[in-house]
């Protein structure tokens, strides 16, 4: 019986393109008594193996906390699993604002001490005592009130990029750091002051109320389902955003635009941008932002340390990396003399810039025409191919590739195969490839560039 993956990363991204199916990126949680871990985490592994369900998911004592891939055709299936247990029936799935279909690309399931790391070892500790959820608008109605405190639970790579306007964002790495930080800062509001937080989809914030009113705070508010379910609401509501910038999401994409505002800046040059990428040198994997130029010129590096590592043999980098610590200890979260534009926990009063991406469709939205779509990415190579259904397309044509996760993505094609061999020229019903520096997926779209 199957109970771990078969697939490497590469040949499941490319059976889910070869398949052709939507897929749904969301996330759930549960804090509940679970006697048997590891029997729990092997029957889900089985049921969700058999649904094709990708994802990174940790389970324990307390509970349940999932990020999830799933067919969209599967879902009806999906949920019937959870249903199989009392603590999950009703259970809320936070589908994500922006759809990838290789967001996750294994299942991977875990058995962890906790859900959430909290550095607590207080037996009398209930984490079942929360404080008061809050739908979108009545978050927002709460914030206005100037006898508000409002604090955001996540680290200082996500707050970062976006947060609610006047949140108190920690300096921290891990949600543990941050429980006893802000617990001493607010020593002298227990009694007068509304509490209210945030995160990402609402479990650090579950536990962090309980621990606050455990701390003897009176006035404890959380959003429900975290910046996630707010995002859903205030679309579907048309309720004004106080969230301004891109909400971080631990995934491939890194982030979901929530508005137009750039509230942070490449860490290298100082420019308005918003993007995450991890440090090419393997042996560093720093994750940090940096912008388009920057990561031309630096070849998505952060120092130039790391840059000449990347330009050696790849056997003088694995022997540069022998004998280094592995995971966190390597994968360090934006923190580096290198940088020299981070200011970590220390964030704008206003945002630097709109998002580029908004204002290139702009630009162009009368200047372009659509050629074809996407068909496959070829990872290694980074040949993309599309299928040509409209006009034609030639070496020397300025295009535009667009969709919601790769954004608005322009190039010169320089060199072009179609129907198996090298072309000047496509036309319709041609399937054409070309090298692309960046990943694209099922859903994007070729355009021509018309003008400038």
């Amino acid at each position: 019986m199957q109970l771990y993956n078969t697939l490497s990363a590469e040949e499941r991204a490319q059976l889910i393109d070869e398949a052709g199916k939507q897929r749904l990126t969301l996330s759930f949680y549960a804090y509940a008594k679970i006697e048997n871990p590891k029997k729990f985490r092997d029957e889900l592994f089985i049921a969700w193996n058999a649904l094709d369900a990708l994802g990174r998911i940790y389970v324990a004592h307390e509970g349940i906390n999932a990020q999830m891939s799933i067919p969209a055709e599967n879902i009806d299936g999906f949920r019937e699993t959870l249903e199989v247990y009392d603590f999950m029936k009703g259970i809320r799935l936070n589908v994500a604002v922006e759809q990838d279909d290789h967001s996750f690309l294994k299942l991977t399931i875990k058995v962890r001490h906790k859900i959430v790391a909290d550095g607590l070892n207080d037996e009398t500790f209930d984490v079942t005592n929360k404080g008061i959820h809050l739908k979108a608008q009545e978050f927002n109605n709460l914030l206005e009130d100037p006898n508000t405190i409002v604090v955001d639970f996540r680290n200082h790579y996500e707050s970062e990029v976006g947060h609610f306007e006047g949140a108190i964002t920690p300096d921290v790495e891990t949600f543990r750091e941050s429980l006893p930080i802000i617990n001493e800062q607010l020593q002298d509001f227990k009694e007068d002051k509304n509490l209210l937080m945030y995160c990402t989809g609402g479990i650090r914030c579950e536990k962090a109320s309980a621990y606050f009113k455990h701390q003897g705070f009176k006035n404890v508010y959380q959003l429900e389902g975290g910046i996630i379910e707010y995002t859903r609401q205030i679309k579907e509501e048309n309720i004004e955003s106080k969230f301004i910038g891109k909400n971080f999401v631990f995934d491939h994409r890194l982030g979901e635009r929530i508005t137009d505002d750039i509230v942070s800046q490449c860490h290298q040059c100082g420019k308005p941008c918003d993007n995450h990428t991890n440090c090419a040198n393997d042996a560093c994997h720093l994750l940090f932002i940096q912008c388009d130029d920057c990561k031309g010129a630096m070849e998505n590096c952060c120092s130039t340390e790391c840059l000449e590592i990347t330009h050696l043999p790849l056997a003088d980098q694995v022997k540069l990396r022998k004998g280094k610590e592995v995971g966190n200890k390597v994968f360090r979260k934006g923190k580096s003399d290198a940088l020299t534009f981070k200011n970590s926990g220390d964030l704008p009063a206003k945002p630097l810039a709109k998002a580029e991406t908004k204002n290139i469709r702009q630009k162009i939205s009368v200047k372009k025409v659509l050629v074809g779509k996407a068909e496959h990415y070829y990872t290694k190579s980074k040949i993309a191919q599309f299928l040509i259904e409209n006009k034609e397309l030639s070496v020397g044509d300025k295009v535009l590739i667009s969709g919601p996760t790769t954004g608005d993505q322009e190039l010169t094609i320089t060199e072009m195969f179609a129907n198996g061999g090298s072309c000047e020229n496509a036309k319709e019903g041609d399937q054409v490839t070309f090298e692309t520096p960046f990943r694209i997926r099922l859903s994007d779209k070729l355009y021509k560039i018309l003008g400038s």
